[in-house]
């Protein structure tokens, strides 16, 4: 186990409403760009009219992909922003729960997806940033303490 104190002071929440049609990764991605995040983890509810979902399958050492397409709610949206490898862009790494119109649901890592008719988004920006690095031994970018 590893951790590092990110904050002692108090931390800026943004709220974030994606609107009908919005492509909820690059949308978030990009706003987070634009407004100089660079750390921050962020909660969300709202609707897709479609999702794709991600299983990380370690035999692969990628994602499969889970396409949900109907309306859905989006019951639980989770993760963070770090910095990319590079350090140019925030990165972001989301899970979200969506409900369908039976109550069963599905989950997994936010692949892509189309608002509708919204997505209320709190994002709380950490004064210290957070980096991602190549771990060769999944594929993945995982967050550097470091």
């Amino acid at each position: 186990m590893r951790s590092k104190r990110l904050s002692t002071v108090e931390e800026q929440t943004y709220a974030v409403v994606l609107d009908r049609g919005d492509e909820v990764v690059e949308s978030l991605t990009e706003w987070a760009a634009e407004n100089g995040i660079r750390a921050a983890r962020l909660t969300g509810i709202g609707g897709f009219r479609q999702v794709t979902l991600g299983f990380f399958d370690p035999g692969t050492l990628d994602y499969r992909r889970i396409p949900v397409d109907r309306q859905t709610e989006v019951l639980s949206l989770i993760g963070d922003f770090a910095m990319a490898e590079d350090d140019v862009r925030p990165q972001l790494h989301a899970h979200v729960v969506v409900g369908l119109p039976d109550g069963t649901t599905r989950g997994g890592h936010l692949l892509s997806g189309e608002v509708w008719p919204t997505l209320e988004v709190l994002v709380t920006q950490s004064p210290r940033y957070l980096k991602r690095r190549h771990d060769p031994a999944t594929g993945l970018a995982l967050i550097d303490l470091d």
